[in-house]
Parts: C-alpha cells; sequence; structure tokens
C-alpha cells in the first residue's frame, strides 16, 4: 500500500491569503500546505479522501491519471469543493463511485445539484454512484474499510481504517469503543491543528496523548496551521515515532 500526502494544512491552507505569518512566509516547501487529503493505493486499485478545493492541483502534482472514487470523511468545505474538478475523471472512466454517510451525500447533493441530478444534466457535467457509510465495515476494491467514528465539535465525522493504515482528521473527540477499532494499527494519522486548544480539532497535546493511547509504530500529523510552527522546528520537539507529514509525502506500507 502506497499513501500519499495530497494536502497537509488547515482549511485556509498555508501561506494564508494575506498574511505577514513568519511560517506563512517561509520558503521551506514543507511550510507550504493545501487543504487536507490523501491518496490511497494498493493491488490496482487508487482511492482518495476528501476533495477538497485544491484537488485540480493536487492530482497534477501527484501525477495521478484514475481514481476508483472518493471516501469523504463530512461536508465540510476544506474536504468537498472540489467536486467540479473530478470531471477529466469522468470523461475517461464514467460515473465516479461517492463513499459517504448519508448526511453528507445530502449535504453534497444540495451544493451540487448539476452533479447529482439524473434529469437533463448539462453537457459535459459529471455522474457518480452513490455509497451510503454506515458505521461498519465497507469494501473499497479487495479491501474491507473500517470507519472510524469521532466528533468535530457536535459534528458527526468518520476517520477510516485502510488495512495497517488509518486516516482520522477533523477529529475532537473519539470514544473508547472506536478507539478500540485501531488495535494494531501500524501507521496512524491524525490531525493536529495548533499548540492552543481548539474546539473542534485535537491540538498538539491531545494529538500525541491520541498516538500514546492507540501506540501505533509510526504516527504523521496532519490537518496543520500554521501557528503550530515551522516544520523543522516542531518537527524535533516529536517523539521518536510521530512525524510533521508535509504536502506530497509518500509513505509505503
Amino acid at each position: 500500500m502506497k499513501v500519499t500526502f495530497l494536502g497537509t494544512g488547515t482549511s485556509q491552507g498555508i501561506p494564508v491569503i494575506g498574511s505577514d505569518h513568519p511560517v506563512c512566509l517561509s520558503n521551506n516547501h514543507k511550510d507550504k500546505r493545501l487543504r487536507v487529503s490523501v491518496l490511497v493505493e494498493w493491488d490496482d486499485y487508487a482511492y482518495v479522501v476528501d476533495c477538497g478545493p485544491d484537488f485540480r492541483q493536487q492530482m497534477l502534482r501527484a501525477n495521478c491519471h484514475k481514481i476508483d472514487g472518493i471516501v469523504f470523511t463530512h461536508e465540510h468545505a476544506d474536504h468537498t469543493s472540489g467536486l467540479d474538478d473530478i470531471r477529466p475523471f469522468y470523461f475517461r472512466q464514467g460515473d465516479i463511485p461517492f463513499y459517504a454517510h448519508k448526511r453528507v451525500l445530502g449535504e453534497l447533493a444540495k451544493r451540487f445539484n448539476y452533479i447529482f441530478t439524473t434529469e437533463d444534466k448539462y453537457p459535459g457535467v459529471p455522474s457518480v454512484i452513490q455509497h451510503e457509510i454506515k458505521n461498519e465495515a465497507f469494501l473499497l476494491g479487495n479491501l474491507n474499510v473500517i470507519p472510524i467514528n469521532g466528533y468535530h465539535h457536535k459534528l458527526q465525522v468518520f476517520g477510516f481504517r485502510f488495512g495497517d493504515f488509518a486516516y482520522l482528521t477533523d477529529m475532537k473527540t473519539v470514544d473508547e469503543t472506536e478507539m478500540k477499532k485501531l488495535d494494531g494499527v501500524k501507521v496512524l494519522v491524525v490531525n493536529a491543528l495548533r499548540e492552543k486548544e481548539h474546539i473542534s480539532h485535537f491540538n498538539l497535546k491531545e494529538a500525541l496523548a491520541f498516538i500514546e493511547k492507540i501506540k501505533p509504530e509510526t504516527a504523521y500529523l496532519t490537518h496543520i496551521s500554521h501557528y503550530l510552527g515551522f516544520h523543522d522546528v516542531v518537527q524535533q520537539s516529536l517523539p521518536e515515532n510521530v512525524y510533521l507529514a508535509y504536502d506530497n509525502l509518500q509513505i509505503e506500507l
């Protein structure tokens, strides 16, 4: 299995438009972060988790020529607003499978009615195949994927376990029952927005405490704000098996 971090930034990305914060002015490519997403590939399958406003740029940068579907954690704009850019895949492959909570599919159908409608579609508009995710394992290609239910403040969100790899973003609380689904995971990705506490995201301290509970072999932090600090400085302060993810980082399991 290969995982590509398509984006590792928070909802505004880094640099933030108009910001003179030192991290936003950094020349280090690891401090430049598109909106959060990953590409997960195994055998001949390729699935994207979330489809934010940087989707087109991310697909070009990753040289991605085909996707077997898009899996959504939740409906917020930084995770969904790139949907119009699935068109090149649709033109080559046909209808694109979407996997999401029933609520999320409903929200997407409102925002992107022209994609979801089945009547009198405008020429060139993509079409999708909807798959509702419940809090139970579901099949992607030849792999059973396990949803991890959590909360982003009061909003339900899903993380996902793909075999030995688990991806949780925009989490603030995860109950013990859901944590048990992560037993034995080798690589864990969790959000770590900043050092200061936040109402709907793990801060750095909470992310590290969560990692300590799960005890993966390796952990990566994502959904990072410029307020967390410079990549190279923060990395030096982390436990030896914990890493700051950065855009276009690839890991293999």
